[in-house]
């Protein structure tokens, strides 16, 4: 028996139903894979990984900007600060020069009167039956330091580079040694005259250096030399007299 097709498309339906693509079958091809704990525990690390990757970069970004604008506040600062430390030394030179200039005038004005000091302490305490025959000095004389010349200070390690040389503002006063020489006809006299000289303000330190017998006029006498060192009292101690010379106006 012979069929006629009088719908030649109704074939090419079937065939292409018949090609379609099984929408189904993949679906569930791929929710047996999702039920794979494995793979869905390989998803969810690859997924945490990147949301951590991000998280660090953005807060390494941050940070960095942060960090970059302190340091620039911090170069503009030292330098700053650079300007103020040197203006701040090169004032403290200037300071430390005129205090050390200021400080050598009152040296000296303190100075001046060394001598009369002494020669009017030995007056004073000198007794009676005994009588000096030389006043002088021993060691360095007077004035031979250069105290004009000021000594430079060992720069300390927090100064920084190229800091101004600093100088030292105290003036050391020179170590005055008096020697005294005499002759007494009595040994007491001696002892007594010694402690007068040590409770003076002006000298101190006292040390008998010889002792012994001597003829003088045909008497016997002790003959001494000893020597004391000459100390700067408080300015309290001393009196300032007005010194005037008589018949000036």
């Amino acid at each position: 028996m012979i069929e006629i097709n009088l719908h030649p498309t109704a074939g090419k339906k079937k065939a292409a139903r018949s090609k379609s693509v099984d929408v189904r079958g993949m679906f569930a091809n791929v929710t047996g894979r999702v039920r794979d704990k494995w793979l869905v525990g390989t998803l969810l690390l690859t997924a945490a990984s990147f949301a951590a990757v991000g998280y660090l970069y953005t807060e390494q970004t941050k940070r960095e900007a942060d960090l970059r604008a302190r340091l620039d506040a911090g170069i503009r600062d030292s330098t700053r600060f650079a300007t103020l430390i040197s203006d701040r030394l090169h004032a403290e030179a200037v300071r430390d020069t005129l205090l050390r200039q200021v400080n050598l005038i009152k040296a000296i004005d303190e100075d001046r009167f060394i001598w009369p000091h002494v020669m009017d302490e030995v007056s004073r305490a000198l007794p009676q039956y005994t009588w000096v025959t030389m006043v002088g000095f021993v060691g360095t004389p007077q004035g031979a330091t250069n105290v004009v010349a000021a000594p430079k200070v060992p720069p300390s390690p927090k100064d920084p580079k190229g800091a101004p040389a600093r100088i030292q503002t105290e003036v050391a006063h020179d170590q005055v040694t008096v020697q005294v020489n005499g002759r007494t006809v009595d040994i007491q006299a001696l002892t007594r005259f010694m402690k007068e000289i040590e409770a003076s303000p002006f000298l101190g330190s006292v040390t008998l250096l010889r002792s012994e017998l001597a003829l003088d006029v045909g008497k016997e006498v002790t003959q001494f030399q000893l020597t004391a060192g000459f100390t700067r009292p408080d300015t309290g101690v001393v009196r300032r007299v007005p010194f005037s010379i008589a018949g000036e106006r």
